[in-house]
């Protein structure tokens, strides 16, 4: 079996138990009492122990051995989880995620040893057990503490042999041969039955940890199922096979309970015939191992039982079973696909609507209905497919924002809501640097110090909101802080004095221009660099990576309460609902849900401030730009007495773009605009529609 096959699967789950290691050490910090968080800390430390020695990264298990030494002794009541432990187990949970980072990157752990960490680690173990620490495996697994001679007494002893399956394994004349060839080379003959817990999901990569695991000491004669089933994951919850290796009973189980997720394992010394097993035997044997063969009738009501049990466990394993891993690039392929379907349906829309007759059959009609009931359907399963929730991403940000706490000397506390909220994958996966930064800048300029929060009646300890929900066909995810807000004067100065703005300028802005100015580039207000922030880069490069998303971000602040900063992301980057316009001759696309309304209105109700045009639309002052200008095309011939303005959003601000006619909603498929168009952020894409025309889309954020 090749190893790199389950890279990305060791991968993955490294990265989940390393991310519940570090929620649970944040709970025990705070609840060293805690059992339940104490046995879910070491279960995972134990479990990755087992991944990372299985896989060969010898540097990796050792570090979280000693991590699991230390965890076993807090589950034991011979340490307590004080604030230089935590500090340190921290530092060593960093060490494993770099490992991670060189293991994805190089295929290899690399050189680093952390022997600092390792030192602190036993250090602590001798400052408060008090001595050596104890093998975890003494007390979490059967029989792994017990002496050798005892172990291997214990081995030797009679076994269940309706749980020894391996008993049970037909050998035919190949077999036969190879065995007695290993007795001959003076090597010990086992058969090896290994049940995995029932709640194990992955069974095929369990089961293949422990075939390379055991495979390197000894030579595997037979399997039961045989290794493509297993790798195909046709097999129960148990295996069997016979082994012919130089080591002990002990030291081959030592090696499979290594393995996480490992029930029972009987292993004892296999007695072949000396004749080649009948017949008849191997296919009993054959026709329990294939399923698709008619069963033979049992006089036993004994074995029918058990074979009852057998499916009924089967049948539960696969009831139990609700969620699956797939490559992001194979839903990027099905995704495609629907997208293909989409623009067909809109050719067969088109098409039907371009006759100078009506249809000649009801029939026609009524299949372009169907037809766009089901690529509807089959769109929205496949964005449920690819939406992943928030909390992959945001389950981090509260061990950032402990350790901002001590780096600032700041007491804070970051509180969230709306973690089960979706996204698209494609977003999730860029969307955790733009809240990194909105975090980071809440910690270091919004709230204030210690002393100045007790100074002017508020909480010493200072209170970071993270909330996201769903509004429409968009994410709001809400970052905000009852800090000191905002400071607009310091922020005009310093704009002043950087030569951002002019005087002439700064007469006419508004408490809210200040606040955009924050997300200019190299901008910042802060008296100081730190290694935290002050360099003037975080809200420009949340602000560019957020409206390559398709999305936009705002901010508002109150003088001493506090500033809320606004991110607004789409549901999905592939596909979305769009209003056709005309603008000249030509067809663009501007994204629904960016759109605030639809007006006609006569052109004497346009009026003029400041030299711009605008218009008064219940209540509102509304800026209006005229598309044939900005994107250059000619204007029809004749002058309307009405136009069409379509109002677009952008947080709060509001603009109307006028268009010569609305063709109508449609649902649009995005393709890229490829790197020959690179100097133009008007589009966000271009979609094909049903008649083969293509049409730009709009980015409504560079209008606002």
């Amino acid at each position: 079996m090749d190893t790199s096959q389950y890279m990305d699967l060791f991968i993955d789950e490294t990265k989940e138990h390393l991310q519940s290691l570090n929620e649970h050490v944040l709970v025990l910090e705070k609840e060293p009492e805690d059992a339940d968080t104490i046995n879910e800390i070491f279960r995972a430390a134990h479990t990755l122990k087992g991944m990372a020695g299985t896989m060969g990264f010898a540097r990796m298990q050792r570090l979280t051995h000693d991590l699991e030494n230390v965890f076993s002794e807090i589950r034991n009541g011979n340490m307590k989880a004080n604030a230089k432990l935590i500090d340190v187990l921290f530092r060593g949970l960093d060490a494993l995620e770099s490992y991670l980072d060189v293991i994805s990157s190089e295929g290899n752990e690399g050189t680093e040893d952390n022997q600092d960490i390792i030192d602190d680690l036993n250090s602590l173990l001798q400052e408060q057990s008090g001595g050596a620490p104890a093998a975890p495996e003494q007390k979490t697994e059967k029989k792994e503490g017990k002496p050798q001679a005892e172990q291997e007494e214990e081995d030797d002893a009679p076994v269940d042999s309706e749980r020894a399956k391996y008993s049970q394994i037909p050998i035919g004349e190949f077999e036969a041969s190879a065995i007695a060839s290993a007795r001959a080379e003076g090597k010990n003959i086992y058969g090896i039955t290994v049940y995995l817990q029932e709640a194990c999901i992955l069974k095929a990569a369990r089961a293949f940890l422990v075939f390379k695991s055991v495979e390197s000491k000894g030579e595997l004669i037979k399997s039961v199922p045989t290794t493509e089933k297993i790798e195909d994951e046709e097999f129960d919850f148990d295996f069997s096979w016979i082994l012919a290796t130089t080591e002990s009973k002990a030291a081959i189980r030592k090696l499979i309970l290594n393995v996480s997720e490992i029930g029972e394992v009987y292993i004892g010394d296999f007695d072949s015939p000396s004749q080649p097993a009948p017949q008849p035997r191997v296919k009993e044997e054959e026709h329990r191992e294939v399923s698709e063969k008619p069963a033979e009738p049992e006089p036993q009501s004994a074995k029918k039982a058990e074979e009852t049990q057998s499916q009924a466990k089967k049948q539960k394993a696969k009831m139990g079973s609700r969620s699956v891993r797939v490559d992001i690039d194979k839903l990027d392929v099905l995704m495609n696909l629907v997208s293909e379907l989409i623009i067909a349906k809109n050719g067969l829309v088109s098409a039907s609507g371009s006759e100078s007759q009506p249809s000649e059959t009801q029939s026609f009609h009524e299949q372009i209905e169907y037809l766009e009931r089901v690529t509807t359907n089959l769109h929205e399963s496949v964005m449920k497919v690819r939406m992943v929730p928030i909390d992959s991403v945001v389950n981090r940000f509260p061990r950032m924002i402990r350790d901002l706490n001590r780096k600032l000397n700041k007491k804070m506390e970051l509180y969230m809501t709306g973690e089960e909220t979706e996204l698209d994958r494609t977003v999730i996966d860029e969307i955790g640097d733009p809240l990194m930064h909105l975090l980071r800048n809440s910690a270091d300029h919004g709230l204030e110090s210690n002393a100045e929060r007790l100074r002017l009646g508020k909480p010493e300890v200072g209170s970071i909101f993270l909330d996201a929900y769903q509004d429409g066909n968009n994410v709001i995810i809400e970052v905000r802080d009852d800090g000191a807000g905002i400071d607009v004067e310091k922020v005009k100065k310093k704009a002043l004095m950087k030569g951002t703005i002019t005087e002439k300028q700064a007469e006419t802005m508004t408490d809210k221009d200040y606040i955009d100015l924050l997300f200019q580039p190299s901008f910042s207000t802060a008296d100081k660099i730190t290694d935290v922030s002050g360099r003037g880069v975080g809200l420009d490069v949340v602000k560019t990576k957020i409206e390559a998303l398709g999305g936009s971000i705002s901010a508002k602040t109150v003088a001493g309460e506090g500033s809320t900063f606004t991110i607004q992301l789409p549901l999905t980057l592939a596909i979305i609902q769009a209003l056709m316009v005309e603008v000249g001759t030509e067809k663009y696309a501007i994204p629904l849900s960016s759109i605030n309304g639809i007006e006609d209105m006569p052109k004497e109700e346009i009026r003029f401030v400041q030299s711009k045009e605008v218009i008064h639309l219940r209540g509102s002052v509304i800026p209006i730009l005229r598309l044939h200008e900005i994107l250059n095309v000619d204007k029809p011939e004749g002058d309307p007495d009405s136009l069409v303005i379509v109002v677009i959003k952008k947080g709060e601000q509001r603009v109307g773009l006028i268009v010569d006619s609305l063709i109508g909603q449609q649902e649009t498929v995005i393709k890229s605009l490829g790197h020959h168009i690179t100097n133009d952020k008007l589009f966000s894409g271009a979609t094909i529609l049903g008649d083969g025309e293509v049409a730009l889309i709009l980015d409504t954020n560079t209008l606002i």
